[in-house]
């Protein structure tokens, strides 16, 4: 299978006021490993930045005058997303933006469902942790993934994070370490990220005092049950 973890950095938060895009950023996986593709692009949304994106992003209007617009990239974005299930963390935020710059082409290219599935992890993630504070940076936190170098947003970084709390939260322990280096703002056209897959997934083995208490709670499971329990005997009858 063939994933797209996509993220996009905006000039504000609502699409509706007519805010625009500013970044584009995706990385490649096939059969959840990374392959090293990327594609990633800072955009001329023709309007200012509100001070908030600013803020958190980094990003000056300045720094944009000379980077392309949408209708100038389209097709290498669309070639690069193409028939991949997408992975976007609050994919309802990206792709509405998405789709709006879709819209105002002169030629018709229709939307991002036309092309892609979606996979939502802001969605996985209330599923599985409801009541839980759900952002990147709190999955990050609590699934173990060290995103001390996201000191502003950004889509590489982003997607790389995501990555990792993606595979995290759906394979348990087998998960990416990811490095970014940061690029000072005359670099931002030309990131480069290296990107290292970890091939051992870490093993956690029980300590000598937790088993200890596992034993205790089986014998109290025993005696409420009047004899062996459930997990006793299955686990005798195990090879």
């Amino acid at each position: 299978m063939r994933q797209i973890v996509l993220d996009t950095e905006t000039t504000g938060l609502e699409v509706r006021q007519g805010h625009r895009l500013i970044e584009i950023a995706c990385i490649e996986m096939v059969e959840r490993r990374l392959t090293g593709r990327r594609y990633q692009t800072y955009l001329n949304p023709d309007r200012a930045i509100d001070e908030g994106a600013r803020q958190v992003t980094g990003i000056a209007d300045e720094f944009l005058l000379d980077k392309p617009r949408f209708p100038d990239v389209v097709d290498a974005f669309l070639e690069f997303i193409d028939g991949a299930e997408l992975i976007i963390h609050n994919a309802a935020f990206d792709l509405g933006f998405l789709n709006a710059e879709l819209g105002r082409l002169a030629q018709p290219r229709g939307t991002i469902a036309d092309r892609c599935s979606v996979l939502d992890t802001l969605a996985m993630a209330r599923e599985r942790y409801p009541g839980q504070r759900n952002s990147l940076d709190a999955l990050c936190k609590r699934l173990g993934v060290d995103n001390s170098a996201r000191d502003l947003h950004g889509g590489l970084i982003d997607c790389q994070l995501l990555a990792d709390v993606y595979i995290a939260m759906t394979s348990g322990q087998v998960a990416l370490d990811l490095a970014f280096e940061g690029a000072g703002e005359e670099q931002r056209s030309a990131i480069v990220v290296p990107v290292e897959l970890l091939r051992r997934p870490r093993v956690l083995c029980a300590s000598a005092d937790e088993l200890a208490a596992h034993d205790q709670r089986l014998d109290a499971l025993d005696k409420s049950a009047g004899g062996q329990s459930l997990w006793r005997r299955l686990t005798a009858q195990a090879p």
